[in-house]
């Protein structure tokens, strides 16, 4: 499935987050993956996914700069394809 910034996301429900000074931790209890998120600001978009109707919307709610944009957005097809965020 490609990665469609105009479709709602959400944290998988098997998945916890926890905020680091780093930026946060990803923990998926379904397959035991963890993740280190190198960002607060992409912990910030996860914490806005289920308010917002697509990515491009969460990814705007936390910045304005589109070079940090587009690195949040690579961040998180990638997430994606590691199953801690689906498609709602």
């Amino acid at each position: 499935m490609v990665f469609d910034v105009d479709r709602p996301y959400r944290i998988n429900p098997q998945v916890a987050i926890r905020p680091e000074s780093f930026g946060g931790i990803a923990y998926h209890h379904g397959n035991r993956r963890l993740l280190f998120l190198k960002s607060k600001t992409l912990v910030d978009v996860l914490d806005h996914l289920d308010g917002h109707e697509s990515i491009t919307g969460a990814v705007d709610s936390v910045t304005s700069t589109p070079r940090v944009a587009a690195s949040l957005i690579t961040a998180l097809a990638s997430l994606e394809s590691s199953g801690i965020i689906d498609a709602r």
